[in-house]
């Protein structure tokens, strides 16, 4: 079942495409609260909800007598390097493709303990009732890349429903995740792990290895207006992938 975006949800999506569209740029004033109430015909404390959440967020500046500004912080940039296999591929002159093994809408009440943690979502607050479990959380993506025909990388994206709502409309065989998420939230910072694990049976089949086959694993996640937007595992046959860098 969906459920229909709360209004003070819609207004701060309305700003956030506005200023990542270009239309509203760092340092310039937004409209006021009562052109916004009118605009989506809300109260101005409903307004007032979104833009005081934005403000936490630091995307906007609030000041006082002089109205709502777009603030000058450095996540309008992308400081965070994040490495794209479609075009590491492509720059190696393999053959790259993408194939989509499922993407999906996942329920407060189906959450493991990892990506609450991950996301900072308290368990608690997650099975309040009927409808905090039936609104949207996350967005789930499963996504095989392949190398010359041979699959290279599985990927495992969870994203952030409220901060990019149309992620889920994609398609992934054609559009990059990462490029896609950087375009609409551009990136503030970055935190990752890369381990070597025994490829569980699930992911051996998706990586064509034997189970139990070594893989290296990389979770990653990255973080817009000081909050966590993705957090993204991509499995790597041991025998086919390493990493690498100057130093």
């Amino acid at each position: 079942m969906t459920k229909t975006v709360p209004a003070y949800q819609r207004i701060k999506n309305a700003i956030l495409d506005n200023i990542h569209s270009g239309k509203w740029q760092a340092g310039n004033a937004i409209s006021t609260e009562m052109a916004l109430a009118e605009e989506f015909g809300v109260s101005r404390m409903t307004v007032n909800r979104a833009l005081k959440e934005l403000s936490e967020e630091r995307v906007l500046e609030r000041r006082q007598g002089s109205g709502t500004f777009v603030a000058q912080q450095q996540f309008n940039h992308t400081f965070v390097e994040v490495r794209n296999i479609a075009q590491d591929l492509k720059s190696a002159n393999r053959d790259y493709r993408a194939e989509v093994v499922s993407k999906r809408a996942i329920t407060a009440d189906m959450l493991d303990d990892e990506l609450r943690r991950d996301f900072g979502i308290n368990k608690v607050e997650s099975s309040l009732g009927t409808d905090s479990s039936e609104a949207s959380v996350l967005y789930e993506v499963k996504i095989i890349h392949f190398a010359d025909g041979q699959p290279i990388q599985f990927e495992e994206r969870w994203v952030d429903a409220a901060k990019v709502p149309a992620f889920i409309e994609q398609d992934f065989s054609v559009v990059n995740t990462s490029d896609y998420l950087i375009a609409k939230s551009p990136l503030e910072r970055g935190s990752y792990t890369i381990r070597a694990l025994a490829a569980p049976d699930e992911i051996a089949n998706f990586l064509q290895v034997l189970p139990q086959s070594p893989t290296l694993v990389l979770c990653r996640q990255t973080y817009s207006a000081g909050q966590v937007v993705t957090f993204v595992k991509m499995w790597h046959a041991g025998d086919r992938y390493q990493f690498s860098g100057d130093l």
